[in-house]
Formats: structure tokens, C-alpha cells, sequence
């Protein structure tokens, strides 16, 4: 009975995100090239989150600002994060990327172009702190972004890493999140983990093996939800079905709170 009750909450928080106003702007990243962003504008935000879907990445942002791929944890909880006064950017795949981003290509110096043009498109608009925030594959993509512009004016203000990969892939490879330097980082790390993801490349138990800042970094576990479907997808325990409101809460309040 809980988990029905759980699950008719969030279906019609589900229906008030679908519904959430969003500009759309395709910023000019890359010579040739721009990046397609869904924006939600909160009132008086205190940050701006950039947040980066896990898989190939490629939403398929629509002119009106609907999303055809929403079903991702942080692209489904987006209007959650303008709840906590943040401005929220969705990123979509580039242009140049018709169908979807590979792991190379998060882990190449293009898409780190891009992702810095995004970051200084926020940061421009709303003169507040900018967070990397991304999920699964997404992680890859900001782990790696903000080794590569550290102690540059174009890095992000803090990074926030949910579901990571933490092992390799057969299929696709790509550097599991422990082998990137993260403890070099001089910005805010979060770490945000469910403690029975079923994911075998995100298993909770290689996160032992993370080296992060001294200062200014936090593993939060989160617990309990609804896991169904493939263990790699964002219904199961890895996209925190029925626990998105906690988890996103969490997220802000450390962000928030720096």
C-alpha cells in the first residue's frame, strides 16, 4: 500500500514536471556547433545547476521546451531542483552528436568546450555559483570536465556526482569516476549513491576505492524507493525511482549550504 501511495505522488509530480515552463536557447559552443539548453529560471536563485543525463545524453529538447527522453532521475526531477531556488539547466547532446554521446566523446576536449560555454553562459545570466551535476554516464562527463578546467576561470563551483560509474564497461569502456583525480579539485565534491544500486559498473562497494578533496566533499548513501527494470536504468534503485524528492533535496542542501 505504501509504495502505491509512493508511486501515485510521484506520478503526479511526474505530470507537474512535464508541465513546467522552460525556455529553450542553442548556444554556440564549437565552431558549427551549438548546444541545445532547457532552462528553468527560479525566483532569486542561489545557484545554478547544469544537470548532465546519464546514457547517450540525447534528450531531445523540443522548441517549447518539452523533452522527448525525460525519464532520467535528474531530468524527470528538474522542476524539483527550481523548488530548492535553483535555476536549472538542462544540457542535451550537441549538435555535432546526432545520435547521442559515446564515452569518448564525454571524455573528449570538445565536449569540454561546450560544457564551459554552458558554464559561463549561466554564470553570465544569473551571477551565482554554477554546479556540474550529473547521473550514471553524466558523471563521466563532469568528473572529467572539471579535472580538465581546474584551476581555470572557466570551471564549474562545485561538482556533484550521483550514480557514478566506478568500474569499466565491456561495451563501452570510458575511466571509471576513482581513476580521475578528483582529490586535486579545489571546488565542493558530492557524492550521491544509492546503497543497493544494482548496476554492476556502479556498485556501491567500489566507492571505497574514491579519492576526493580533503576538504569540501561528502558521500551521502541514499536508501529505500522502488527498483524495477534493467538494474543500469533510471527506474530501478540507480535512477532512485519513489525517492527522487529526498535525493534532490539532499543535492540542494549541500549545494546550498556552499
Amino acid at each position: 500500500m505504501k509504495a502505491a501511495i509512493v508511486a501515485l505522488l510521484f506520478a503526479a509530480a511526474f505530470a507537474q514536471v512535464r508541465a513546467q515552463a522552460m525556455d529553450v536557447v542553442d548556444l554556440p559552443t564549437r565552431s558549427g556547433v551549438t548546444e541545445r539548453i532547457a532552462v528553468i529560471a527560479a525566483d532569486s536563485p542561489k545557484a545554478t545547476v547544469i544537470l548532465l543525463a546519464g546514457g547517450l545524453g540525447r534528450l531531445r529538447i523540443f522548441d517549447n521546451g518539452s523533452i522527448r527522453n525525460d525519464g532520467n532521475f535528474l531530468i524527470r526531477s528538474r522542476a524539483l531542483f527550481a523548488q530548492h531556488q535553483l535555476a536549472v539547466v538542462v544540457v542535451d547532446a550537441p549538435s555535432d552528436q546526432p545520435n547521442g554521446m559515446a564515452v569518448a566523446f564525454r571524455e573528449s576536449a570538445e565536449h569540454v568546450t561546450d560544457l564551459s560555454a554552458v558554464i559561463a553562459w549561466a554564470r553570465a545570466k544569473w551571477s551565482k555559483p554554477v554546479w556540474l551535476v550529473g547521473t550514471s554516464r553524466g558523471t563521466q562527463s563532469a568528473a572529467h570536465a572539471a579535472v580538465a578546467l581546474a584551476n581555470d576561470a572557466r570551471s564549474p563551483d562545485g561538482i556533484v556526482l550521483s550514480s557514478s560509474i566506478l568500474a569499466r564497461s565491456r561495451r563501452d569502456g570510458g575511466t571509471p569516476i576513482q581513476e580521475q583525480p578528483l582529490d586535486r579539485l579545489k571546488i565542493p565534491v558530492l557524492i550521491v549513491h544509492h546503497d543497493s544500486d544494482p548496476c554492476p559498473i556502479c556498485a556501491p562497494s567500489l566507492l571505497r576505492e574514491l579519492k576526493l578533496p580533503a576538504t569540501g566533499s561528502k558521500i551521502v548513501m541514499e536508501s529505500g524507493g522502488i527498483s524495477t527494470g534493467d538494474p543500469c536504468e533510471a527506474f530501478s534503485h540507480h535512477g532512485y525511482n519513489g525517492i527522487e524528492g529526498a535525493v534532490v533535496a539532499d543535492i540542494s542542501a549541500f549545494i546550498t549550504g556552499h
